[in-house]
């Protein structure tokens, strides 16, 4: 349980994976910031006209970037378990405290933004992953995939996120080998098409119409997302996702609460476009900062600000954040 890699992971390959969960984490801070600024801009307009924003963002973007969050959560779940182990004598006891301290960040940021997730992820983070971390793994899978199937077929929602913090959790703990990546891709990417088109051709027939085609559409397209990016770190696509998503990734925490920030300081500019061409236009904005605002700061810091505070109040005492540059290179170990 001290570990903070599978046993018999090598260094490396264990910390290319960690570089895969920044990018993962990152890439979803990108495709959030867009659907909460659609979402935000949409509930403050009196008779909204829809657009081709609006159309690509409801059945494209939205429902398919909280999963992976939610999925990632689990897994990061197992990870800090088995790092507090070789910390503390009572691990469940520091990552209690880790979620009431997430849970106090998510009833503040609820203040400004009634639909945050980060108070129902603590909550959901004591309910189910910290009794199923006393589960073997094959009972956490088994559980994880029931909670997620009963979920999409009730429509989705907040009610997939403890299934698929199992699901991650379990995928954690079980270690599967990267040569199962790419069939993983291809049926998830298959599966994601075929909903996506299927959920176009029945929303509109009562006879068809099934509330759980647009979740089941959302997971499937998350799960390509989760298995398609790590595929491409594998290519020379690699150097530029890692400059710009895993700094995202590993100020997630910050970069998800500035945001807030960030839309509802715009939001008279962006009720005042006649389209939701502005949600698009700022949320490139926002996140073109945020990569280069957090590239900046991790040249200096190990975390980001929420991110500092948050392991600080966790282990109740001041965790070191300033880099130590080496003599022999200026750039940040990741």
């Amino acid at each position: 349980m001290s570990e903070t890699r599978p046993a018999g992971t090598p260094p490396a390959t264990a910390a290319r994976r960690l570089h895969e969960l920044d990018v993962l984490r990152g890439f979803a801070v990108c495709g959030i910031m867009v659907v909460n600024a659609w979402q935000h801009t949409r509930a403050h307009l009196p008779s909204p006209d829809r657009d081709a924003v609006d159309w690509g963002v409801e059945n494209l973007l939205q429902g398919r970037f909280y999963p992976i969050f939610s999925f990632l959560f689990g897994l990061s779940f197992v990870l800090f378990l088995r790092s507090a182990a070789g910390r503390s004598r009572r691990p469940r006891a520091v990552l209690l405290r880790r979620l009431a301290v997430l849970a106090c960040f998510g009833a503040l940021h609820r203040l400004v933004n009634p639909d945050e997730v980060l108070l129902p992820y603590a909550a959901f983070g004591a309910a189910v992953l910290l009794p199923a971390s006393f589960l073997p793994r094959a009972a956490v899978a088994v559980l994880g995939t029931a909670a997620t199937a009963w979920a999409v077929n009730e429509g989705g929602g907040l009610i997939l996120v403890p299934g698929l913090f199992l699901l991650g959790a379990a995928l954690m703990r079980y270690a599967p080998p990267e040569r199962l990546l790419p069939p993983a891709f291809a049926a998830s990417a298959v599966l994601a098409v075929a909903l996506t088109v299927l959920w176009f051709r029945t929303a509109a027939d009562p006879a068809l119409f099934h509330r759980g085609t647009y979740p089941a559409a959302g997971l499937a397209t998350a799960a390509a997302c989760c298995t398609g990016l790590p595929l491409l770190l594998l290519t020379r696509a690699r150097r530029p996702l890692l400059a710009a998503l895993a700094p995202l990734g590993r100020m997630a925490l910050t970069n998800y609460l500035l945001s807030t920030v960030a839309i509802l300081a715009a939001l008279p500019l962006l009720l005042a476009v006649p389209t939701r061409a502005g949600v698009l236009a700022l949320s490139a904005a926002v996140l073109a900062a945020q990569i280069v605002l957090s590239r900046l700061w991790l040249r200096r810091f190990r975390y980001g600000p929420a991110e500092w505070l948050w392991r600080c109040l966790t282990w109740l005492e001041r965790v070191p954040n300033r880099r130590v540059m080496s003599q022999t290179s200026t750039a940040p170990s990741p």
